[in-house]
């Protein structure tokens, strides 16, 4: 979950990516992912208080809001970050796509317990898309420009509309990943 990887795998999904400089210093998504890991890890030590002000401050600086208690895999990208939020019980598998504007949000205001959304490996959340509550978008799935989503995407389908419908593809076989998130 390096720097080499993260700029590889942005250089592979994000066709305007031309050099790892430029990737290195102009990619606020990267940055925003980078500091995340290291306010996570704050978390985890129980240093909550200086992970979430420093969250704050990484929002302020890349306009991506990233909880540091949410659990987020390697090679994520986040293309064009800004208007990016991702809640405190989200789970983000590997591989995963992610484009501006795009809310991982709860639905509710109980605290102890999974009230955010499961993005599965290879998934792709479009602009502007709402994903919203303890629902799961299945390995490989993809969720359309300004869908909101409000239940599970299974594997492989895409997901499109207010709310979003559920469109299979030959892949589809209706089950959704029990992600497996090593964090």
């Amino acid at each position: 979950m390096g720097l080499i990887s993260d700029i590889k795998t942005i250089k592979r999904k994000d066709p305007a990516a031309r050099h790892a400089l430029d990737i290195l210093l102009t990619y606020n998504g990267m940055h925003a992912i980078w500091i995340y890991r290291f306010t996570h890890l704050l978390w985890v030590l129980k240093l909550k208080l200086i992970a979430k002000i420093i969250a704050s401050l990484a929002r302020f600086l890349t306009g991506v809001e990233i909880h540091p208690a949410a659990k987020i895999g390697k090679n994520v990208v986040i293309d064009h970050g800004t208007g990016i939020v991702i809640g405190e019980t989200v789970q983000i598998a590997d591989d995963v796509l992610i484009y501006h504007n795009v809310t991982l949000g709860g639905t509710g205001n109980e605290s102890g317990i999974k009230r955010h959304p499961t993005i599965c490996t290879g998934a792709m959340i479009a602009a502007g898309a709402k994903v919203l509550g303890n629902i799961k978008v299945g390995a490989h799935a993809k969720v359309g420009a300004n869908a909101v989503v409000l239940k599970d995407v299974p594997d492989y389908s895409t997901a499109v509309g207010i709310p979003a419908k559920i469109i299979p593809n030959e892949k589809s076989s209706g089950a959704v990943c029990s992600l497996a998130n090593k964090k």
